[in-house]
């Protein structure tokens, strides 16, 4: 099992972060594919249909974000205080807690598809094929809930590299059938906008099985074994931990989801090719924030487990690190993007379409703030680590519903959809600003989410003492 309390920080950090941002990249490689052929296709209605569906799908999704981290800060804090009787405890819990949450948010989400769809103020064309969507979309919630507590568990344990080669079976596989079924080529029923989401059901179905059985061939801490069945008996400590520490940062997802709900109905109100502008514009930013995101995961994890192991002193030297290979990496696509120019939104849109000036004008607000943005999400991600999971939220409303929100809607009256890419980097530089003022002068290296936990009978107490300092290689 990787240990990531020892060794050099920057290439640990590297070589932890890539095979993340690898599954980022093939994630937002499949979200390119889906709107390429959605686009040229099937229309721009249907490019529409799909950007307001997805931002419901990534409002479900961020709303258990915080839980999947909560349960990777327990998983690395307890392997690195050396407690792994309480690491198979929280993953037993989880397990059983998953399941339960990931059924009832399928099956309401179905039922409640198209009043969602009414509230966000689709556009009336591109209605039934967002319901269409969005209901499969609700069908494929459990697994693919499952799948990234999966994927969380295994970087809590410091394994990075499984979760990427299974995203690369799960996203190949999608490429090569979502095409398919929308188009009804060979054998595959024509299933249009369906066919886009059935394909994402089917193959992250298929991939979860595989994956699960390749932990228990393993013999991973992430399966229990017939002797451990009793650690599948939720833990209320536990699940008292992962509600009230991982409702913050599941909240603090589902209101960067929220506000981004919020500006597409600024946007769907501007009418189809807006959107369909805004729809091409995100999928370019979702290239531009990948690799921050791969590093805020990687962080967090590496924190959580020097936390555990009482390093206070390391996780310094980690965020240090972090938040310059995000401000770097995040400012070279940003470049690329801006030096393409209109080559850039052509990889979505069909040649002549009159979204593709519009995505264009819209990047050049907004791309260079994916710089504190992703600056702000490593100072988060060191923070959260430790369980200090309040003030990251506090300062996303602030940011977002403070700041965002309220400038976007007082400027378009004179500005009209220009307020609303203005707003972009003012929200960014407001985060950074907060998150680096809780990081400098808050109280939460303090903090620790194992001083909660009574250990069972045989089980070792937690490891909570401080480590002797020890210098590192940066």
């Amino acid at each position: 099992m990787p240990d990531l309390t020892t060794g050099p920080i920057g290439p640990t950090l590297v070589t932890f972060a890539l095979p993340v941002l690898g599954t980022n990249i093939l994630q937002s490689l499949s979200g390119t594919s889906n709107a390429f052929w959605v686009s040229h296709v099937l229309g721009p209605a249907a490019l529409t249909a799909t950007t307001n569906a997805n931002q419901v799908f990534f409002l479900m999704m961020g709303a258990m974000f915080g839980v999947s981290m909560s349960a990777n800060l327990l998983i690395g804090q307890a392997i690195g205080s050396g407690n792994r009787e309480l690491a198979k405890r929280v993953v037993g819990t989880c397990i059983i807690f998953f399941l339960a949450i990931s059924l009832l948010v399928g099956l309401t989400g179905f039922l409640a598809t198209p009043g969602i769809l009414a509230a966000m103020g689709t556009p009336g064309d591109a209605r039934a094929d967002a319901t269409t969507y969005l209901r499969v979309i609700f069908m494929a919630i459990p697994i693919m809930y499952f799948f990234s507590f999966v994927q969380m568990a295994q970087r809590g344990t410091g394994d990075s590299r499984t979760p990427f080669y299974f995203a690369l079976l799960a996203i190949s596989m999608e490429v090569v059938l979502n095409p398919m079924l929308i188009t009804g080529f060979g054998p595959f029923p024509r299933m249009g906008i369906a066919g886009s989401a059935s394909a994402t059901l089917i193959c992250q179905g298929l991939t979860l099985a595989a994956i699960i059985f390749w932990l228990h061939r393993k013999d991973s801490i992430l399966i229990p074994r017939p002797g451990e069945l009793r650690n599948l008996i939720p833990d209320p400590s536990i699940i008292r931990s992962l509600v009230f520490k991982g409702l913050p940062m599941g909240l603090q997802m589902f209101i960067m989801s929220f506000a981004a709900l919020t500006m597409t109905s600024f946007v769907n109100s501007y009418g189809s090719t807006t959107a369909a502008a805004y729809g091409v514009a995100m999928q370019m930013w979702a290239y531009v924030q990948m690799p921050a995101m791969a590093l805020g995961m990687a962080v967090s994890s590496m924190a959580a487990q020097n936390v555990g192991a009482g390093r206070m002193d390391r996780v310094d030297q980690v965020a240090k690190t972090g938040i310059g290979y995000a401000a770097l990496l995040s400012a070279l696509p940003i470049l690329l993007i801006y030096a393409a120019g209109p080559l850039a939104p052509r990889l979505f849109l069909p040649e002549g379409s009159p979204s593709i000036p519009i995505a264009q004008h819209i990047n050049y607000f907004v791309l260079w703030g994916f710089i504190p943005f992703g600056m702000s999400f490593i100072l988060s991600g060191i923070v959260r680590a430790t369980g200090s999971v309040w003030p990251p939220l506090i300062s996303m409303i602030i940011a977002m519903w403070g700041i965002r929100i309220p400038v976007a809607t007082l400027l378009q009256p004179w500005l009209g959809a220009d307020a609303v890419w203005i707003s972009f980097p003012i929200g960014s530089i407001a985060s950074c600003l907060l998150a680096l003022a809780w990081y400098r002068w808050g109280n939460w290296r303090k903090s620790s989410l194992l001083a909660a936990f009574a250990p069972r009978s045989g089980e070792p107490e937690p490891n909570l003492a401080a480590a002797p300092p020890r210098v590192d290689t940066p």
